[in-house]
């Protein structure tokens, strides 16, 4: 049987690049080469696409892009082209693709720009097309399409670089202390921060603004951090729901890659009942945003027993330890398996 050629995008002009290579490396090692010839598109921190065909461990510690195994090679948006164009020898070459596999996390790469390009070049691509991928990424307009659709969210203020601090003050009075500081198009929780006064959301402000040029305050959501992995695109799969136990301060982006005093307990430690609700909920929030492939979908849990949605995140940490892959594992789909399945997706939707 013919192999399907399968390009895969990496790094990225984003603060989640480290991210993207552990997710590839993980993904590198676990996928089938008796079926695949696999291309690999990296992308440096400062936004030169490279096509690379070194070893993993060269990605691993992110010395890929001074390798001479590493030639200049783009995307191209040209639909009779359909694949890679790559400068070798001082002539250029085309490889033709059958899917592309971003491993892209954060912007530039999970908010539609990438899938945006995909879709002009007419190639299958892995996840959520152009217009959810960009949905998902902004916290601020995410909520507000979740909550039309009759889910709860935390309540919010919404700001941007030119609203006054007395403005900021004056709306985020009745949402109390702490509050949540977050830039809107961001991921990995970087550049958030917990403000427990008014000089400290002022600080948290400036920091979110350094990541992005809206900036969302939310109101502390008693209780406790739920996910959900969502597989499929019209008929879909859920697996099991995670929980996160925090001893101390909040899932920021040191917990979420070391876990030195957190723990993600897959299944949660819920009753059977509520489980199956935040199934329901995650199905219900991947279709109305519109999503396909695969997406996790992070929510909270009241002490009422209250569901309040967080987030979707429409590339999640993929390495074969992280929350994603492990909530379908729990349900008996394994990561090779789930790599298959993502791939065969992309194709159903060419």
């Amino acid at each position: 049987m013919k192999k399907l050629t399968v390009a895969i995008l990496f790094g990225g002009c984003s603060s989640e690049y480290e991210v993207s290579l552990k997710s590839t490396s993980s993904v590198l090692e676990s996928l089938c080469l008796e079926k695949y010839e696999v291309i690999l598109l990296g992308i440096t921190r400062e936004g030169q696409w490279l096509r690379y065909t070194g070893n993993i461990e060269s990605i691993r510690n992110d010395s890929w892009h001074q390798s001479e195994k590493c030639v200049p090679a783009f995307l191209s948006p040209c639909r009779q082209v359909r694949g890679i164009v790559a400068q070798e020898n001082g002539a250029m070459t085309i490889t033709k693709v059958d899917v592309v596999f971003p491993i892209l996390h954060g912007k530039n790469g999970e908010d539609g720009t990438v899938q945006g390009l995909l879709e002009l070049a007419g190639i299958p691509f892995v996840g959520c097309h152009t217009l959810s991928s960009a949905i998902c990424m902004d916290k601020d307009i995410a909520h507000t399409l979740a909550e039309s659709s009759g889910i709860k969210t935390p309540r919010s203020v919404t700001v941007y670089p030119n609203t006054d601090l007395a403005t900021v003050q004056a709306a985020t009075e009745p949402l109390g202390f702490p509050l949540y500081v977050k830039p809107a198009k961001a991921g990995s929780s970087i550049g958030i921060t917990k403000a427990y006064s008014p000089s400290e959301l002022f600080f948290g402000i400036e920091n979110a603004l350094l990541h992005d040029d809206k900036v969302v305050i939310e109101e502390n959501i008693a209780g406790f951090e739920v996910g959900c992995a969502v597989l499929g695109n019209r008929e879909v799969i859920v697996g099991e729901v995670d929980e996160i136990e925090l001893l101390q301060g909040f899932f920021n982006y040191t917990e979420k890659y070391s876990l030195e005093t957190a723990h993600i307990h897959v299944p949660a430690r819920i009753e059977e009942e509520l489980a199956h609700k935040i199934k329901q909920t995650a199905t219900h929030l991947y279709q109305v945003f519109g999503c396909r492939g695969f997406a996790r979908v992070d929510m909270f849990v009241t002490p009422d027993g209250d569901i309040v949605f967080n987030e979707v995140n429409t590339i999640p940490g993929f390495t074969s330890k992280s929350r994603y892959p492990n909530m379908l594992r729990a349900a008996g789909i394994s990561y090779k398996e789930l790599l298959d399945t993502l791939i065969m997706l992309a194709l159903e939707e060419d």
